[in-house]
């Protein structure tokens, strides 16, 4: 059995694929399957997916199933994987040549049942710089929400992960109608427990695209998810790490979101009654923010429309 399964949620997708592909083929360690996680794409991603596993250079799990958004991916990947790490690679991202050599040799020598798993660096595809810059000197091992609570570290990061700890975590349950349930809920119950070993390399190249298309679709997400986004709102006021400064902004959110939702019941299920009280008046001004910037979008979007009529 491979020590390392790297799993690639995806929809539509194909026209990227084939590169993160030639990027685990590339690999300087081979002790890792590859397993892909179509999530009902209408393109020709199996046909792909069959072409190269003709190729015979890499073991690959291919696996098929209803649209149900990316979490619903995550959770086919935990309840398939078979190997004793995972690292999930987004199917428009790849990863460098010593990354699995990286991974690996870290675990062997400093991993144990004391840790969740490994983070690591990822770095932008267009420039090979570290996202939100390498961790602090001497940093050996941190839990995942000090990051950013603590001022670590800012920007994404690559977390490789005990299988059976997000088994223990999984399925995320999410919301009917609702596709943006961010799968970090599930990261984030696991490293609210245990620490990561730290890791300041590369461990994944990632093509973020147009940055002002990724602004403006979180405001469509929040209004498209809103219920989501307030169970991870209701899971960052709830942590153990959290700090104090964490869960007023988590409360502001979640007050926001329950607003979007219409969800009534928003002081009496909140775990921290007084904190989301206190800061319901900025809740509701960061409700009234987001409508404003979804209208806007919908009334370019119409006039764009309009005047190519």
């Amino acid at each position: 059995m491979k020590t390392l399964t790297v799993f690639t949620p995806t929809y539509n997708r194909a026209h990227t694929l084939e590169r993160t592909y030639r990027s685990l083929c590339s690999q300087t360690c081979k002790d890792f399957e590859w397993m892909v996680i179509d999530d009902g794409s209408t393109d020709d991603t199996r046909t792909l997916i069959a072409r190269l596993a003709n190729e015979d250079r890499l073991t690959i799990h291919y696996i098929h199933k209803e649209n149900g958004g990316l979490h619903t991916g995550y959770n086919t990947a935990y309840a398939n994987i078979r190997t004793p790490l995972c690292v999930c690679v987004d199917s428009d991202d790849y990863m460098p040549p010593r990354a699995v050599e990286l991974i690996l040799d870290t675990w062997r020598k400093r991993g144990s049942d004391r840790y969740a798993g490994i983070i690591g660096l990822d770095h932008y595809a267009e420039t090979d710089r570290p996202i939100g810059g390498g961790f602090p000197d001497g940093l050996k091992e941190c839990y995942l929400l000090d990051l950013y609570t603590h001022d670590i570290h800012y920007g994404d990061t690559k977390q490789v992960m005990r299988t059976e700890l997000m088994r223990r975590v999984a399925p995320q349950t999410g919301f009917e109608g609702e596709r943006f349930f961010n799968p970090i809920y599930m990261l984030l119950q696991v490293c609210d427990e245990y620490p990561l070993l730290v890791l300041n390399e590369n461990l994944c190249m990632v093509d973020y695209g147009v940055g002002d298309n990724m602004s403006r679709a979180i405001f469509r997400q929040y209004t498209d998810s809103p219920r989501s986004f307030a169970k991870l709102r209701l899971q960052a006021m709830s942590l153990k790490r959290s700090t104090f400064a964490y869960r007023l902004r988590a409360a502001i959110h979640y007050v926001a979101e329950c607003l979007i939702a219409r969800d009534g019941d928003w002081l009496r299920n909140s775990p921290r009654k007084l904190t989301t009280l206190c800061m319901a008046p900025l809740g509701m001004a960061l409700w009234a923010y987001i409508r404003y910037r979804v209208w806007r979008m919908e009334r370019g979007k119409k006039t764009i429309i309009e005047n190519n009529k």
